[in-house]
C-alpha cells in the first residue's frame, strides 16, 4: 500500500523572485497564499524584475517579522536588514508590467527603494498589489474570476517530494526544492502522479490542477550563491524526459477556492483525474 498523500511544505515568497520562507500554516486568498508575491521589484521602465535578468536577486533573503518581513543580503552581513510591511500605504501609485499584463500598484517607501537600489546596483522600485487590482489567470483555461498576484501566471505551484527525489537521482549534484519555488509541497505517491490530477483537496480546501508548470532558467540558479551550477542543472536534465509542447515541465499550476486555511500535515485527497 502506498503512503498517504500529505501536505509536507508551505512556502511564501512575499516579493516576487526574492527569497522565500517556510510556514507551518497559511490562509488561502483569492490570489494565492496570504502575503505571497504581493510585492514586486520594477526597473526604471516599471517592468518587473526577476532572477532571470538579475542573478543577485537570489542573494536577497526574506524572513518573517511582526506584521511584515525583513530583507537581508546573504553575503553582506554589514547591511542592516530592510523591514517591509505586508501591505503598502495607498498614497502613491504607478503602472507596472508583468509579462504582457499592465496594472497599477502602490509604491513602497523611498527608503525601501534606496536600500534596494544601493544593494542591487541599479535603479529599483518596490511596489505592492492592492486587493483592488484585478489580474486574471489564463482566461482560456480558467473560469472568470480566478485571480493571481505578481506570480508568473498562477496563484499556486504544487510539487511532490517524490518528483524532486526522482530528479535528483538523475543529476550529478542534487538540488534543493528552493530551485523550483513551490507554494505547496506534498509527500506520498509516485513521482509525477500529479500530472493526471484535476480536482483535489488539502484538508477541506478544494484545488484544481490546471496544467504542468513550464520551467525556466531560474531553476539553474543556486539560491545560496546566485551562481549557475552546470553540475546541478535541473532544466537540461528535465528536458530529456519532461518535455511537452516545447515546455519543460515540473510541478503543477493550480487554482484555489479563494478562501480557506492550510496546515503542514493536512491530508491531500485526489478527487478526479484528467
Amino acid at each position: 500500500m502506498s503512503a498517504p498523500l500529505l501536505l509536507t511544505g508551505l512556502y511564501l515568497y512575499p516579493v516576487k523572485s526574492l527569497g522565500g520562507y517556510a510556514v507551518a500554516e497559511a490562509d488561502v486568498t483569492a490570489r494565492g497564499l496570504r502575503h505571497d508575491r504581493r510585492w514586486l521589484l520594477v526597473d526604471e521602465r516599471n517592468r518587473f524584475m526577476t532572477q532571470r535578468q538579475q542573478l543577485d536577486m537570489a542573494l536577497l533573503a526574506v524572513a518573517p517579522a511582526y506584521n511584515g518581513f525583513l530583507i537581508s543580503h546573504r553575503q553582506r552581513p554589514e547591511l542592516l536588514p530592510l523591514f517591509v510591511p505586508f501591505e503598502a500605504t495607498p498614497d502613491r501609485t504607478l503602472f507596472v508590467t508583468v509579462w504582457d499584463d499592465i496594472m497599477w500598484a502602490w509604491r513602497g517607501t523611498p527608503e525601501a527603494d534606496e536600500w534596494l537600489t544601493a544593494t542591487l546596483g541599479r535603479p529599483v522600485r518596490l511596489v505592492y498589489m492592492s486587493d483592488m487590482v484585478r489580474r486574471d489567470v489564463e482566461p482560456e483555461l480558467n473560469p472568470e474570476g480566478q485571480l493571481v498576484s505578481f506570480a508568473d501566471g498562477y496563484p499556486f505551484l504544487l510539487i511532490g517530494d517524490a518528483a524532486l527525489a526522482d530528479l535528483n537521482t538523475r543529476l550529478a549534484q542534487p538540488v534543493p526544492m528552493n530551485r523550483f519555488r513551490p507554494n505547496l509541497v506534498f509527500g506520498g505517491g509516485a513521482p509525477y502522479d500529479d500530472d493526471s490530477w484535476e480536482n483535489f483537496q488539502i484538508g477541506d480546501v478544494p484545488f484544481r490542477a490546471v496544467r504542468g508548470c513550464g520551467r525556466c532558467v531560474l531553476t539553474t540558479i543556486d539560491q545560496a550563491t546566485a551562481t549557475k551550477n552546470p553540475a546541478g542543472d535541473p532544466l537540461r536534465t528535465l528536458a530529456t524526459y519532461r518535455k511537452a509542447e516545447n515546455s519543460t515541465l515540473f510541478g503543477q499550476n493550480v487554482t484555489g477556492p479563494g478562501r480557506g486555511h492550510l496546515r503542514v500535515g493536512d491530508a491531500l485527497t485526489v478527487l478526479s483525474r484528467k
